[in-house]
C-alpha cells in the first residue's frame, strides 16, 4: 500500500511516499527556519503563506523522487492537528483536494502519533507495547503505546514544552532561533555541573513536567549577573540548563516505564534529536534492562514519512476521513 502523506503543522512543508508503513520511497522537507530566524521564532501568518507557496511543489517532488505518479498512490494522508491552525489548513486542504480529484481514501493523522510511529520506520521489529517520550517545541508527553492505534498519555507538561524552553533560553543567551541545536552546540564548551538549575516533578506520581521554572531560573541568573556587572560564562549556563532538562526528561521516562512494568522505551519529537538526551536515555535503558529505540534525527523533526507510517496503521484500523475533515489546532491525544 502506497500512501502520499502531507505534513504542515508548523514551519516545515513536507510530503512523503511511504509503502506498507515503513518503506520510505521519498521524504521531502521544505523548512522555513531561515525565514523565521529574524523574528526569533515561528510567525504563524508567515508560516501559513509559505506553506501555500510550497505545498504543490513539495508534493510533486515527493512523487518524482519515488518515481511514481498520482495513479500509483493508494491513499492520501495528512496531519490535521495539533499545530498552528493556519498551517494545518494548508495541508488539510491540499490532501482533501487530491483525495477528491483522485477518488482515493483520505487518512487523518494526529501529529504526535506520527512522531511516535517514526520509531517503526528504521526498525520495523520495534513493536508495541512501549513507553515513549515525545518532546518537541510544542509538546512534552510520556505516552504508553499499548498497540499501533492505542495510546494513553501518562504525563505531560504543565506549562512550557521542553523545546519551547530551549528556544527561550537560546534567545536570552543571544543565540537565536532555533534554540535546541544552538544550545547543544554551545553546551559542548561548558560545564554541565557549573550551575544547579531546578528539577521539577509534577502530578500525583511525579511524572508530569514543568519547564517554566528552569527557564525562569536561567533568565534570572543571567539578569542578576548583568545587574551586578559580573561576567557570564554562557557555555556553562547552556550546559547546566541542558543538563537539567535532560535529567528531568530521562528520569521521568524511565521512572514511568518502571511504574508501568513496560520494558521498552523510545524517544520521539524534535528534542529527541538532542545528543545528550539520546545518550542519557540509552544509558538508563541499559542500566534498567530496557530495550531502547530512537529514530534518526531527520525523522525526529517534523516530516511526512512519519505521517505516512502512522496513516498505514490508522487505515488498517478503518480510520478514513470524509470531506468534512478540518484542522484542529488543539487536538488531544486522549
Amino acid at each position: 500500500m502506497r500512501i502520499l502523506a502531507i505534513e504542515s503543522s508548523c514551519d516545515e512543508t513536507a510530503a512523503a511516499v511511504v509503502e506498507n508503513g515503513t518503506e520510505v520511497l521519498s521524504n521531502i522537507i521544505n523548512t522555513q527556519i531561515e525565514i523565521h530566524k529574524k523574528y526569533g521564532g515561528v510567525v504563524p501568518e508567515i508560516a501559513s503563506r509559505k506553506h501555500i507557496e510550497n505545498i504543490s511543489d513539495v508534493v510533486d517532488k515527493a512523487l518524482s523522487d519515488a518515481n511514481l505518479t498520482f495513479d500509483d498512490i493508494d491513499a492520501l494522508a495528512v496531519t490535521y492537528g495539533p499545530g498552528l491552525v493556519g498551517a494545518l489548513l494548508v495541508g488539510v486542504s491540499e490532501a482533501k483536494a487530491l483525495s477528491y480529484a483522485l477518488n482515493k481514501p483520505l487518512i487523518p493523522v494526529h501529529h504526535i502519533k506520527g512522531h511516535i510511529c517514526a520509531n517503526y520506520i528504521e526498525n520495523p521489529d520495534f513493536k508495541p507495547p512501549f513507553i515513549c517520550l515525545v518532546a518537541s517545541g510544542g509538546h512534552s508527553h510520556i505516552v504508553h503505546v499499548k498497540d499501533y492505534n492505542e495510546y494513553e498519555v501518562l504525563a505531560r507538561t504543565c506549562d512550557d514544552a521542553a523545546g519551547e524552553a530551549f528556544d527561550k533560553v537560546a534567545r536570552v543567551l543571544g543565540l537565536g532561533y532555533p534554540g535546541g541545536p544552538k544550545v547543544q552546540k554551545l553546551a559542548e564548551e561548558g560545564n554541565p555541573e557549573a550551575i544547579r538549575f531546578p528539577r521539577v516533578k509534577m502530578g500525583d506520581k511525579g511524572f508530569d513536567f514543568s519547564f517554566s521554572g528552569v527557564k525562569t531560573a536561567v533568565i534570572n541568573y543571567i539578569h542578576n549577573a548583568e545587574q551586578k556587572g559580573e561576567e557570564i560564562n554562557k557555555a556553562d549556563v547552556a550546559a547546566s540548563f541542558q543538563e537539567a532538562v535532560v535529567d528531568v526528561l530521562s528520569s521521568h521516562l524511565t521512572d514511568c516505564a518502571k511504574s508501568c512494568g513496560v520494558t521498552q522505551i523510545a524517544l520521539a519529537g524534535g528534542v529527541a534529536s538532542n545528543k545528550p538526551l539520546r545518550e542519557r536515555v540509552e544509558e538508563k535503558a541499559k542500566k534498567n534492562g530496557f530495550t531502547f529505540n530512537c529514530p534518526s534525527p531527520i525523522l525526529c523533526t517534523d516530516n511526512a514519512a512519519m505521517i505516512g507510517c502512522a496513516a498505514y496503521y490508522a487505515y488498517k484500523d478503518g480510520e478514513i476521513a470524509d470531506a468534512e475533515l478540518n484542522a484542529v489546532a488543539n487536538l488531544s491525544l486522549n
